[in-house]
């Protein structure tokens, strides 16, 4: 797995690809990532999931605890560019009705200025 992080104005989009899979080291990657944002203070964070290739439940779960990580910081963490495989995988776990879900980064990072 691999993460890079950019910037579109107050909102922070990770850009993750390849497997999130427990025993790749990726799970400790995508936590420490989070928890670093959060020390920078940064509020709105957008995964960007469209060049993942494979969850397994391990990978679900980190997704999980760092949408727990944001959230609880007083963030919020949005998910964007889900392949349906994800999609599946969110909506069999009845996860799709904690996540916000966009297909495009413009309706995402907009997303975050409107109000609740």
């Amino acid at each position: 797995m691999q993460i890079s992080e950019r910037a579109v104005g107050d909102v922070v989009i990770v850009d993750v690809s390849g497997k999130i899979t427990l025993g790749d080291g990726g799970d400790a990657m995508l936590k420490d990532k989070m928890r670093s944002l959060i020390q920078q203070g940064q509020k709105k964070v957008l995964l960007n999931l469209g060049e993942v290739s494979y969850v397994d439940s391990a990978g679900l779960g980190e997704i999980v605890q760092a949408y727990a990580t944001v959230t609880k910081s007083g963030g919020a963490l949005k998910l964007m560019n889900t392949t349906k495989r994800i999609k599946d995988l969110l909506s069999i776990t009845k996860l799709l009705t904690v996540f916000d879900t966009y297909d495009s980064e413009a309706e995402a990072v907009t997303s975050f200025s409107k109000p609740k």
